[in-house]
């Protein structure tokens, strides 16, 4: 039990958890980053976990005792997203009945994050940038400046240097919230620590349902290591919360994954003593062989693009015959 817990301590920081490289690279500088009051950018695919990362964050700086705000600016029309950011005082337009603090105003003394930053307007951005530039703005329909210390946080799943290089986003801007920049890998990149994820979120769901399932069979942990997670964390995370729903033993099986996650074939072979990679790498050869190794019919019974399959086959070292 207390090698399983200095196991969990070095794999997770926070709710973050993984043991891959470029994520204990990410849990050794968060520490530092948190403590500094600099302006944090978080680019990464959807589900890849930027909100747990601007979240841990907070929780190790210097306004962890203060509010932590998260806004979606994708989420809001470019109407709204201005007097949702920065409030708006009575009678700035027609439905302003009271005035009404905005999200920087909440975060006061706290952080703000800013998910999607690369999708609000040229007029946000140019009222985002003031704010950056001189910690003031103002309501909407007021002429009152309003000084604010909240830290901002942004995240975003585009590329933001090619949106600036295409007139899509401000470069001052970008700049200004590029102070330092953390790059989460999906989960296709870290395929190792879908185990621990998976464990996890076991863990996880067993806590909020008074369950007591022991994991997954290795059957179950094949395909889901085969499978490439186009909505990354988040998407695994829903499939075992859908194993939960449907599972009445103490392990989960095949059977109780999301249907898109199995094997078109509805099987998956796994020889004992196998590692997951040895298994992923068995089951495609098996697969390869039973289709006398053409690849867009072995894609279709895998239940995967043919692209995906031609990047496992390099990525395995899988050779034709």
């Amino acid at each position: 039990y207390k090698l399983k817990k200095a196991i969990s301590r070095r794999h997770t920081f926070e709710d973050i958890v993984s043991k891959s490289e470029k994520m204990l690279r990410l849990f050794s500088i968060l520490p530092q980053i948190a403590e500094s009051n600099s302006t944090v950018l978080i680019e990464g695919g959807s589900g890849t976990g930027k909100e747990l990362v601007a979240r841990a964050i907070h929780n190790n700086s210097q306004q962890k005792h203060g509010p932590f705000v998260a806004v979606n600016c994708g989420a809001l029309p470019d109407n709204l997203c201005e007097s949702e950011l920065f409030g708006y005082k009575a009678g700035a337009f027609t439905d302003a009945k009271r005035d009404k603090l905005g999200r920087f105003a909440v975060a006061q003394n706290g952080s703000i994050f800013l998910d999607e930053i690369g999708d609000i307007s040229s007029t946000v951005q140019m009222r985002l940038l003031r704010v950056l530039e001189e910690k003031v703005y103002e309501p909407l329909g007021s002429t009152q400046s309003v000084t604010t210390n909240a830290r901002v946080i942004a995240a975003t799943h585009r590329d933001l240097a090619a949106l600036v290089q295409q007139g899509g986003f401000r470069e001052d801007l970008y700049f200004r919230i590029n102070v330092i920049k953390l790059v989460l890998p999906k989960l296709l990149d870290r395929k190792e620590d879908i185990p621990l994820l998976v464990e996890h979120f076991v863990d996880h769901f067993n806590h909020f349902s008074g369950r007591k399932i022991a994991g997954v069979t290795q059957e179950a942990m094949a395909a889901l290591m085969m499978y490439d997670w186009p909505g990354n964390v988040r998407e695994l995370e829903n499939a075992i919360e859908h194993a939960f729903v449907l599972c009445q033993k103490e392990l989960i099986e095949l059977q109780h994954l999301p249907d898109h996650v199995i094997p078109k074939n509805g099987s998956v072979n796994v020889a004992a003593g196998l590692t997951l990679k040895e298994a992923e790498k068995r089951t495609i050869e098996q697969a390869l062989a039973r289709n006398q190794w053409k690849k867009m019919v072995t894609a279709a019974e895998l239940g995967i693009d043919k692209n995906t399959l031609r990047r496992k086959i390099e990525r395995l070292g899988i050779i034709g015959p």
